[in-house]
């Protein structure tokens, strides 16, 4: 390693990693343990920063409450979002920052070909949050989803080995990223709801005439079920098109994406079955659920995807969205 991150002990940021991924994604800790020993470091290090990015912009501890203290004295999302970037940026300078998920992201920009727009694409989502923006068309949570998703599967493709200049697979990635945000979306109406937020366009709860604020009351419930079922088939498009892309990978790290895919495709799957009770308690996938999905997957791998057409708003064209 070179600059100051020379002295940071990478076996150790990896064990943290680890720690953070086990403690705040299930799913995908379950799928990254799939991969290469080399990917599979690099994916932890990458969710690391993710997490604690996030955990920042929320002020929580790995999507968690966070502890008393922090809960009175919560600072406001524009100083927030200034500690994420400051944090950030000089870690992509090959600084220490004194927080080991910062300084893991210091560790891939000097391992994997990761490049400054990929990693502003990801804080443009923060940015979102921060701003309390909120979709008002499909395609403004399309967008929601690319940059706080879809920019992070970009970001897994180059540190898996995708160039920069592979356009075609790092789409088919974001796609991967924007159909798992889909599946977040649909499964948390109702905590978001709680949060003060909702991530389904404005224009859907019009045409489903349930006013604003009003999206978790019971008796809305069955008229969010279309818009869910909706949600769902974008997600189920997106995913379909990844599926080109992992076709590409080499067989593990396939295996690995693909198990990923399932799981997630699998938690809107329930939501949209659940129907109106998709929210009585929490969606989530089974030990025994995921091992049969994996198990899916590395059949899947072995075979190659199905033929799928391209979404009708991929990541290029998203991108475009956020500079109009």
């Amino acid at each position: 390693m070179e600059g100051a991150l020379a002295a940071v002990d990478r076996s150790q940021l990896v064990a943290a990693a680890h720690l953070s991924i086990r403690r705040g994604s299930k799913s995908f800790a379950a799928a990254s343990r799939l991969f290469d020993r080399t990917t599979r470091e690099r994916v932890w290090l990458l969710y690391a920063w993710c997490r604690a990015c996030d955990d920042i912009a929320d002020e929580q501890d790995h999507g968690g409450p966070a502890s008393l203290g922090q809960a009175e004295t919560r600072l406001p999302p524009e100083t927030r979002l200034a500690t994420i970037r400051t944090l950030t940026h000089r870690a992509m300078a090959g600084e220490e920052t004194d927080s080991p998920s910062f300084d893991a992201l210091g560790v891939l920009m000097q391992e994997a070909p990761l490049t400054t727009p990929m990693v502003e694409d990801v804080l443009a989502g923060f940015a979102l949050d921060a701003a309390e923006w909120r979709p008002r068309t499909e395609a403004d949570m399309l967008r929601y989803c690319y940059h706080v998703a879809g920019a992070v599967g970009v970001m897994m493709a180059a540190i898996m080995g995708i160039p920069a200049g592979d356009e075609d697979t790092l789409d088919r990635a974001c796609d991967l990223g924007i159909a798992f945000q889909l599946a977040n979306i649909v499964r948390d109406v109702w905590e978001d709801d709680a949060a003060g937020r909702c991530y389904l366009p404005v224009e859907w709860l019009v045409e489903a005439d349930i006013p604003p604020g009003e999206v978790t009351k019971p008796h809305y419930r069955h008229a969010l079920v279309p818009l869910v079922r909706r949600a769902c088939e974008l997600a189920r498009t997106y995913e379909a098109s990844a599926r080109l892309g992992a076709a590409r990978l080499a067989f593990r790290q396939r295996w690995a994406v693909l198990a990923a895919a399932n799981i997630y495709g699998d938690i809107a799957s329930q939501v949209e079955a659940l129907g109106a009770h998709a929210w009585d308690h929490r969606v989530h996938t089974s030990r025994a659920r995921k091992a049969k999905l994996v198990i899916e997957a590395f059949r899947q791998a072995r075979r190659g995807p199905d033929p799928a057409p391209r979404p009708s708003l991929s990541r290029r064209e998203l991108a475009a969205l956020a500079r109009t």
